[in-house]
């Protein structure tokens, strides 16, 4: 009786394990294959080779919704904006640290995507791309890019609530109400502080005065949006003297590196102001 117990009990925790983060084949075959060929091939520049491993992988939204319950999920078959980024970020970690296991993988991940690396609830995730900025900075994960001078000419006054605002717009605050006034006192935590940026009308300027910009480097997008502090993310990748924007394009329906300059790109996007930059500098273990 005691053994059957048992067995139960290790099966129940093996189930548990399982649900708790959700794949498939194809995407555990997918990062084991990435990161061993990396660490073949030892590429000059890590995020632009993975970055351009997801090239032609279909935009799709919402990927991070399913289920009724908060979990990792892992999904190399269809990106958004910031899982692109994630995904990049992760693979990148993984191959600093000399990890090619799928399960490093899912360890980078989510100490990339929740707050201090610890998945709880829904309001673990880092909602919000200063969130997420700030919180990888911590982890010594990522480096806010800043010199606090040119090109870094804007200032930005965090005022964010669109999340509290709209809880009707995200499916696990509609169902969870009680998590609407936990993520309420997190912004109200964030809201007032300022951050340099800079402004979309300096993204022309030539490779040199943009030095403080590297292949590789995550962009955030600063938007005028009422409620929110970005519109979309990306990894900058400077081509011909000319900054370009990899990334999930909603308007493409899929992860380009974009043919068009950056300055161009902002130019078509009315509410976007300018640009965050971060650094990846990782490489430890979670």
């Amino acid at each position: 009786m005691k053994l059957i117990n048992c067995l139960l009990i290790w099966c129940w925790a093996l189930i548990g394990i399982a649900q708790s983060v959700e794949y498939t084949a194809a995407d555990s075959i997918r990062i084991e294959q990435l990161l061993k060929q990396a660490q073949r091939e030892k590429p000059e520049n890590v995020m632009m080779y993975f970055g351009k491993q997801f090239l032609g992988v279909p935009y799709v939204g919402h990927t991070l919704e399913e289920g009724d319950k908060e979990h990792l999920i892992i999904n190399t078959r269809g990106l958004d904006c910031t899982t692109f980024v994630e995904n990049v970020l992760a693979l990148y970690l993984c191959y600093h640290a000399k990890a090619s296991s799928f399960q490093a993988f899912c360890d980078q991940l989510r100490t990339i995507r929740y707050r201090g690396g610890k998945l709880t609830d829904y309001t673990s995730r880092l909602h919000y791309f200063t969130w997420w900025g700030e919180d990888n900075e911590k982890m010594g994960l990522v480096k806010a890019v800043d010199t606090g001078n040119f090109p870094f000419t804007a200032t930005q006054r965090l005022n964010i609530n669109y999340m509290t605002t709209h809880p009707t717009a995200y499916k696990h605050l509609k169902a969870n109400p009680q998590f609407v006034k936990v993520i309420a006192a997190q912004e109200k935590a964030s809201n007032g502080k300022t951050y340099r940026y800079i402004p979309k009308a300096l993204l022309n300027r030539s490779e040199q005065e943009l030095s403080c910009i590297h292949t590789g480097d995550i962009v955030s997008l600063i938007t005028k949006k009422a409620g929110l502090d970005t519109s979309h993310v990306g990894i900058a990748v400077w081509q011909k003297g000319k900054l370009h924007l990899m990334h999930a394009s909603s308007l493409n329906m899929k992860v380009i590196l974009d043919p068009t300059t950056f300055y161009d790109y902002g130019q078509r996007q009315t509410s976007m102001l300018g640009i965050r930059v971060y650094r990846p500098i990782g490489g430890q273990q979670p």
